[in-house]
Order: C-alpha cells, then sequence, then structure tokens
C-alpha cells in the first residue's frame, strides 16, 4: 500500500465572506492505494461512499455567499472525515446494509495509515484553510437519503448543531421565509457522531458553527440545487446579520 493518498482536500479561496463553507463527504473517490474496497460501481456511486448533491451545493451556497470553500476528494469509506479516529464508524465495516469488505478484518497498523494518510491531511489542509481565511462562522454542508433502513424521512433541511447552538438558533428563525421543511438536529444529531467538525474544529476556534443536512431527493439537478442553495443563503445571511457577522460582504455574492 502507498504511503501517500494525494490530494485529499481542495480549497478554493477566492470570496471575500467571513465564512467557511466546507464539505467533508463532497467525493466518491476511491484512491489507487485502497483500490474500491471490495464494492461494486453501483455501491461506489451510491450515498454510502458520498453525500450526493453536497459538493453542488457547496459550491452553490460558497458563490452566494461569496465565501471560500474547502471539500473533501476521497470517498467517506475511506475514512470519514466527519470522525474522530476513536470512532468505529471512521473507518466503516458496514454502512448501512452494506458490507465494505476492504475495511474488515482491519489491523490497528492498517487503521493508523488510513489516519495518516487521510484523516491527518484533512485536518492540516482545514486548518491551513481556517488560518488563511480567519472565518467568523463555518457552515458544513451534507446530504442524506431519503430513505433509511426503509424508513421514510420526512425532513427536507435538517440544521445540526452541537454545544453552540447560536447560528443553528439564528437559522431556524430565518427559515420561513425560505421554505422547505426545516428541522433542528435531524435526521441525526450529536449523539450520533456527526458534529465531530463542528465540536473540534469551529467551536474550540470561536468559530460560529452549523451543520446543514439535505434530502438528497431535492438535489438531483442543476435547478434543484439552485433551489436550496438560494432558500439556505435566505436563511443563513439575515441569521449571520442577526449574530452581528459583517454578512454585507456575503450579500454581495451573485448566487447561481
Amino acid at each position: 500500500m502507498s504511503s501517500k493518498v494525494e490530494p485529499v482536500a481542495e480549497f478554493e479561496g477566492n470570496g471575500p465572506a467571513p465564512v467557511l463553507v466546507v464539505c467533508e463527504h463532497a467525493s466518491n473517490r476511491f484512491p489507487e492505494a485502497f483500490g474500491t474496497l471490495g464494492l461494486t460501481a453501483e455501491q461506489q456511486d451510491s450515498h454510502i461512499a458520498w453525500d450526493p448533491g453536497a459538493f453542488a451545493l457547496s459550491r452553490d451556497l460558497a458563490d452566494r455567499l461569496g465565501a471560500p470553500f474547502i471539500h473533501a476528494t476521497v470517498s467517506r469509506l475511506v475514512y470519514d472525515l466527519n470522525r474522530p479516529p476513536e470512532a468505529p464508524d471512521a473507518i466503516p465495516e458496514v454502512s448501512e446494509v452494506h458490507n465494505i469488505p476492504g475495511n474488515q478484518g482491519l489491523s490497528a497498523a492498517d487503521r493508523q495509515a488510513r489516519i495518516d494518510q487521510v484523516h491527518g491531511p484533512w485536518h492540516a489542509a482545514l486548518a491551513a484553510a481556517i488560518g488563511t481565511v480567519l472565518p467568523l462562522a463555518m457552515v458544513t454542508i451534507h446530504s442524506f437519503t431519503p430513505v433509511y433502513r426503509e424508513t421514510p424521512r420526512e425532513t427536507e433541511v435538517g440544521i445540526l448543531h452541537d454545544t453552540d447552538s447560536r447560528l443553528a438558533d439564528a437559522v431556524l428563525a430565518n427559515a420561513a421565509k425560505a421554505g422547505l421543511e426545516w428541522h433542528r438536529n435531524r435526521p441525526y444529531g450529536p449523539e450520533d457522531g456527526v458534529t465531530h467538525t463542528l465540536r473540534t474544529v469551529a467551536e474550540p476556534r470561536g468559530i460560529l458553527p452549523v451543520m446543514v443536512e439535505v434530502r438528497n431527493d431535492l438535489l438531483q439537478s442543476t435547478g434543484d440545487v439552485a433551489r436550496i442553495g438560494a432558500a439556505l443563503h435566505a436563511a443563513l445571511v439575515p441569521a449571520l446579520a442577526d449574530l452581528e457577522i459583517p454578512v454585507e460582504r456575503a450579500a454581495e455574492g451573485t448566487g447561481a
């Protein structure tokens, strides 16, 4: 196995808004060092390997805000960048009902190699982006499947937070004008371990954090992405203003 996996992140630093848009599950790329983990082409393209539509939505929102944007370039099945190294699902042996053969029976050394090759470089890139941007707020973008383990999900947009709920509170307070079905900490919440980036990266640095989960059937086309991007922008800009973040720069985004 190769000792290097490049790249694990891409940073687009253009845009003056004091907000960093982050997408940890943007890619379903499987680096050559890991092969396909024993997955079929259909599995590699499915929601178990990435968050479909999340990259496009992140790019759309960053454009609207005039904000810098960092995204991962490795499948979350290689390493889930929104999980700490000690979490079993950081390198999942099973995702939903799908076995991940290449993740099963890994030795401690194999797991550490994944951490060193993917988790470490990603967090170094994220820290470097924060050092460049000096953001006042961080928005992480995810998508979720409309049916999970045969259970339909009614939530259209989830607004998630960990201990610091200020930005989430403000977004939800402004969400009604944007339409859609918005819910707090659904379909996931802190108890599911999904707020790792918010809790360990944003909060310790005093950056106002919020995580956005969008049901992926709402992100099927370019028009869909633009509609959801406009709704997020409509809720986020006044939310930032409510928290006295200088969003006059953000409001200059041209949108998509």
